[in-house]
């Protein structure tokens, strides 16, 4: 779209020519606008152009009609100091101003565009050449070309990788050096042919004369004549207009002013991108011309620049000498025909690293590494500063120089220097810091405050509150930078009683805390101490400290039997060997002295255990309820004790009790109660199976009802017991003591000893379920018979007794009937059911699966 805009413009600002030509003007750029647009670059459009007989001077016509238009369209207004009538004093700069680096000439790969393009005239291939350059240069003002953007981006690339400080001074459009026309014409300015100058007689007689000093150098006066002032300065012209005219306006003064200035020509040679003669404003100063001239190139110096003026050397001009200190030394007002020379840079040197303004920087041959760190900004903050690395190249081959800070001034540099600054080591320097249990953890500044243990204490507001300060870890550096512990008496220390620990660089001291868990090391510990685990290594750790550092034994552990294994290793083994680890056992006393090795020192890897003391026991606690003396809870003295003891213990029945009732329960142990989900598992399963074979023969239609009764039936609708009977005789346990019968008590366990229950419960498979008063002599069939009797479904083998102290007994073989307990007849299954009926025999089933998985654990 933009390129379609650029066409449609040219189209409407230029007219169509009336001269008799191959192609108008209007045609000429139409085609030059389409042509740009497809994108074909300005040699192809020059060659096609000089094909179809277009001369340059028609395509400067061109040129010259849009710029023309193009100047009329804009907005820039030049005020009356371009006025040619002279009506304004003030000046303009009326030198030439700087063009873009389009207008340059083109390099040679240009010229092979036309190199193969033959036109049958009176001129030679040279004039064809040059004509087509010319051509395309014209061209190249209205379109820039797309190869020569490209060739300028990579360019720009180039330049930033191998920059060097202040070259770019003069490319800078905000920084043209452009003099200040309006300042007050200096006395010392000596005119010249093209001056304006303004004769202004005032008193007497007014009158007011602008001349222009003409090329023979002089100004003429209304009704006098010719005066020359060429070469003359400001002061001296109007002394002689004074003197000339002086006769005729003796009452009146005169003065001479300067009016537009004249333009001078400068030349510009040597290493500039631009060189050649410039017309430049006679107040213009030598950076002004350097910046008309593109400023220096890659090999351009800019410490060296010399000024000539009538074959003289006037003045050296040192750009760095602007550009850091302010000063505009050299910088000299030009003359007419003066010569401004650039020469090569003696010394291009990089600085790199820790500095301000690392890049390359232009040496003079006697400056030094001070200079150049002045240049680049000197060091930054975290620049190692005592000496820097000069790598230079010796014409032979590469050297290196460490040149420390106290020959800064007087190392020389050499062209293609390259200076390394390096950073600082990253470490600390006369500092210690304190961890762990203490107010103000962190680094503190080892001097004159802070020198000793008790002072890093001091000044880290003390220890807090949960500090273990029976013993603290000082980590100190060795010269290979390895660490070693010191055991510190934090204690014995801060109390004055212990000496105190002078401190070095770099040490640590660690304050542990009663109940934190320590990080994670490269040794490990294991068993009763307070934080097993993996712990970092340090050279010269004992037994002890690491003890310490785990926070201490606990009250389980044996100091005995600690063993130690230490890894085997043999770099010259050829086979493997049977002995994988290396074990110490030892014995610790009272304050952890190791008995028989005191000093034992822990290596790499080691792995220390402290064992649990086989003469610890916690306490162990059952309990007495019911129709005792004193019931409440108890302490098992011993591992032995029996049921005697506890009932001994709790004073015997208080006259209420009934002994040959009484019950234990026991707590279940996590291994019990597992083995009582899997019974009842087992039998869940089986009543499941036989409810759907119940109902498959009762009803097959409802099989599907069938199975959700079955499944509701399932394990988990039911929680294992936390506590299951043991069946006791506790009668016989009082009056044998240590017999079987006198069974050893566990933790948990609670007796129940009731009161006298003079009745008989039968359940089951009879008549009316009943309860019967107890009759001592009667037989199990007399209790049956108040019950009405067996039911016609009763399996009487397997009716079974229930005793108050939890035994059961079945009446086939021989059980007699006691006060409180419970006889049971089951019943037999020989009909078909509904499955309502199927349903909830299920949910009985369950029940009765539950009641047997507890009793087959009570009678393991």
């Amino acid at each position: 779209m933009k390129k379609l805009l650029i066409y449609l413009m040219f189209l409407m600002l230029l007219p169509v020519a009336g001269m008799a030509q191959s192609m108008s003007d209007d045609q000429v750029m139409s085609y030059i606008a389409k042509e740009h647009t497809a994108g074909k670059g300005n040699a192809q459009i020059v060659t096609q152009l000089m094909q179809r007989g277009v001369n340059i001077q028609q395509i400067r016509r061109v040129r010259d009609k849009y710029q023309k238009q193009m100047s009329q369209n804009t907005s820039h207004s030049y005020g009356s100091a371009g006025d040619p009538t002279g009506s304004s004093r003030m000046r303009t700069n009326n030198g030439k101003k700087r063009t873009s680096g389009n207008e340059s000439a083109g390099s040679n790969s240009d010229l092979s565009a036309y190199s193969n393009y033959r036109i049958s005239n009176d001129r030679d291939s040279s004039d064809k050449e040059d004509e087509a350059l010319e051509y395309r240069d014209e061209l190249g003002k209205m379109i820039p070309d797309t190869a020569a953007i490209v060739k300028q981006y990579y360019d720009n690339k180039k330049t930033k990788a191998h920059k060097v400080f202040g070259r770019d001074i003069f490319n800078n459009k905000e920084l043209s050096f452009e003099p200040n026309m309006n300042i007050a014409t200096p006395q010392n300015y000596r005119l010249g042919p093209g001056d304006a100058v303004i004769i202004d007689i005032y008193g007497a007689s007014q009158k007011s004369e602008q001349c222009t000093v003409s090329p023979d150098g002089d100004v003429v006066i209304e009704g006098y004549g010719p005066v020359a002032v060429s070469g003359l300065t400001v002061a001296q012209a109007n002394t002689r207009l004074r003197s000339t005219l002086g006769s005729r306006y003796s009452s009146s003064r005169i003065k001479l002013t300067v009016g537009q200035t004249r333009t001078i020509m400068v030349n510009v040679m040597g290493e500039v991108k631009l060189p050649g003669t410039y017309t430049l404003s006679a107040f213009a100063t030598v950076f002004h011309a350097l910046y008309m001239a593109g400023g220096t190139n890659d090999i351009g110096t800019l410490r060296n620049i010399k000024v000539y003026r009538n074959n003289r050397l006037v003045t050296v001009v040192d750009i760095y000498d602007y550009i850091l200190n302010g000063k505009l030394t050299g910088n000299v007002r030009l003359a007419d025909n003066d010569v401004i020379v650039v020469g090569p840079y003696d010394c291009l040197v990089n600085i790199s690293g820790k500095v301000k303004r690392p890049m390359f920087y232009e040496m003079k041959k006697n400056e030094s590494v001070a200079s150049l760190l002045k240049y680049s900004g000197s060091f930054t903050g975290d620049a190692y500063n005592k000496a820097v690395r000069v790598n230079r190249k010796t014409g032979k081959e590469y050297a290196v120089f460490n040149v420390g800070e106290f020959d800064f001034a007087n190392f020389h540099i050499a062209d293609g220097d390259s200076v390394m600054v390096d950073s600082i080591i990253p470490r600390y320097a006369n500092t210690v810091e304190v961890k762990g249990a203490v107010f103000r953890p962190g680094m503190y500044n080892l001097g004159e405050q802070v020198n000793s243990v008790r002072s890093l204490i001091e000044h880290a507001e003390g220890t807090t509150e949960m500090a273990f300060t029976n013993r603290a870890v000082l980590h100190r550096m060795k010269e290979d930078r390895t660490l070693k512990v010191i055991s510190v008496d934090l204690v014995g220390i801060m109390n004055g009683t212990t000496p105190d620990i002078p401190l070095q660089e770099n040490d640590v001291l660690f304050v542990p805390t009663k109940t934190e868990s320590i990080e994670q090391r490269t040794i490990t510990i294991r068993g009763e101490v307070q934080f097993p685990g993996v712990y970092k290594y340090a050279d010269n750790e004992t037994i002890e400290d690491f003890v310490l550092q785990a926070g201490g034994l606990t009250d389980k552990a044996s100091t005995v039997n600690v063993s130690v294994s230490r890894r085997v290793t043999d770099p010259k083994a050829l086979a493997p060997d049977s002995v994988i680890a290396k074990l110490y056992t030892l014995s610790l006393k009272d304050g952890f002295v190791v008995d028989g090795e005191p000093g034992f020192t822990l290596m790499p890897f080691d792995e220390v255990y402290i064992r649990k003391s086989p003469a610890y026991m916690e306490q162990k606690n059952v309990s007495v309820e019911g129709e005792v003396m004193f019931a409440g809870t108890y302490t098992l003295s011993a591992n032995n004790t029996r049921l005697s003891d506890l009932y001994r213990k709790s004073g015997g029945t208080n006259g209420l009790g009934y002994i040959r009732g009484a019950r234990l329960l026991r707590r279940a142990t996590e291994a019990e109660k597992q083995r009582m989900r899997t019974a009842l598992q087992m039998e869940m399963e089986q009543q499941q199976k036989n409810i759907l074979q119940l109902a498959a023969s009762s009803n097959g239609s409802n099989l599907q009802q069938a199975a959700e009764g079955a499944k509701n039936a399932n394990l988990s609708r039911f929680n294992v017991p936390d506590e299951y009977p043991v069946g006791i005789d506790l009668e016989l346990a009082i009056k044998n003591p240590g017999s079987d019968a006198d069974m050893v008590l566990r933790e948990g366990d609670r007796l129940i000893v009731p009161q006298y229950n003079g009745t008989v419960k039968v359940n089951g498979a009879v008549m009316y379920a009943n309860t019967v008063a107890f009759e001592k002599g009667k037989r199990a069939s007399y209790y049956i018979d108040q019950a009405g009797g067996y039911a016609g479904d009763a399996v009487k083998s397997r009716a079974y007794i229930i005793y108050m102290n939890g035994k059961v007994a079945k009446l086939s073989h021989g059980a007699k009937v006691q006060p409180g307990c419970e006889i049971v007849i089951p019943a037999k299954l020989k009909r078909k059911m509904s499955v309502a009926e199927t349903m909830s025999l299920g949910s009985s089933l369950s029940s009765i699966a539950a009641m047997i998985a507890t009793i087959s654990n009570m009678t393991k």
